[in-house]
């Protein structure tokens, strides 16, 4: 069973009728739905971009670590008050 069947959406995909047929072979051959298919792709792509962001992210402030230059900060004028 697919682990995010809370508040599930339908969508409406246009596809051809070739592409359509040869989707719904590999999910027979690979015991699951079509839908399931897509699902697991839309979801592989979705983390697989959001996984590249964070790397991203990660390589940018090691290339830019900063510097304080020894200066320690409070509480207080992190925040502003």
């Amino acid at each position: 069973m697919w682990p995010y069947t809370r508040n599930m959406k339908n969508i409406t995909l246009a596809i051809d009728e070739e592409t359509l047929d040869a989707g719904r072979s590999y999910a027979q051959r690979h015991q699951t739905t079509l839908t399931a298919l897509v699902r697991e792709l839309l979801v592989k792509t979705v983390l697989a971009d959001r996984e590249a962001a964070v790397r991203e992210m990660f390589r940018l402030m090691d290339a830019h670590p900063g510097n304080s230059h020894g200066r320690r900060w409070i509480r207080e004028e992190l925040y502003g008050r």
